[in-house]
């Protein structure tokens, strides 16, 4: 069986080091300026997050679920939050660490795998921030139940999540639908998935509302708010006529 989780960390740290724009850490000069009255933080491409859905930050104990990159954490950090990152990307690892030491606070930095059991006791987090990315994982079931186990009762889960569309196509073919829902490379032809690897893509799933959202429902949380959110510009051609994501709030 590919080790699929493997070759997306790859795919990731390749593109930090190409510039990524979701590898780009915060500036010094963003991080300074971030208070309980200014701040930004996304869970999908355009909209930020609204504040109300954070609840009070200060003291709180935050997961940054598949979230390096140094650009959440260091604003949920300097609004008084306890914050834990866990990522499968050294590089998005890396941005997270030189963000902490320019800043000066603490954070708890994890290597590790969302697909694989998460290496927290039960009920260790008041929130847990989960921005797109859970297209790049078979099983979401899993991530839901896990995030629930790891919550403490009434903890927050904030989700990006990626509906699905954009796999209909494929990027040489704007608008044209070339591939059924829901998208697996695992069970298409190697010749496929191949492809999409040496298109640089890594291996990507879309999933089913009944995954990303009845899955959540499923695992306990009471869904609580959403709103859906599109590219931005430079983006896949059908957020021009569509939104490709929805962000969600939920709670234990």
């Amino acid at each position: 069986m590919i080790d699929y989780t493997k070759i997306n960390s790859e795919t990731w740290d390749s593109w930090a080091d190409d510039g990524c724009e979701w590898s780009l850490p915060i500036s010094h000069e963003e991080f300074e300026k971030t208070n309980v009255d200014n701040f930004a933080v996304y869970l999908t491409p355009c909209i930020t997050v609204p504040h109300e859905w954070f609840g009070e930050l200060k003291g709180k104990k935050v997961l940054g679920l598949a979230s390096g990159g140094g650009q959440q954490m260091p604003v949920l950090s300097k609004l008084g939050a306890e914050c834990t990152v866990f990522d499968y990307s050294d590089r998005q690892i890396e941005a997270e660490k030189m963000v902490s030491e320019r800043e000066g606070y603490n954070i708890t930095i994890i290597k590790g795998d969302m697909s694989k059991p998460l290496p927290f006791e039960d009920e260790s987090f008041d929130l847990i921030l989960h921005p797109v990315s859970n297209n790049y994982v078979e099983n979401v079931y899993h991530i839901w139940n896990e995030c629930y186990r790891i919550l403490k009762k009434g903890g927050r889960l904030l989700s990006g999540l990626d509906n699905g569309i954009d796999y209909l196509f494929e990027e040489n073919e704007p608008l044209k639908v070339v591939n059924p829902l829901p998208f697996n490379p695992l069970k298409m032809p190697k010749e496929k998935r191949d492809a999409m690897i040496a298109n640089g893509d890594g291996i990507q799933f879309s999933h089913t509302l009944d995954e990303q959202i009845g899955g959540q429902l499923k695992a306990g949380f009471a869904l609580k708010a959403l709103y859906e959110d599109r590219d931005r510009e430079g983006g896949n051609e059908i957020g021009k006529y569509y939104p490709q994501y929805i962000a969600t709030l939920a709670v234990k």
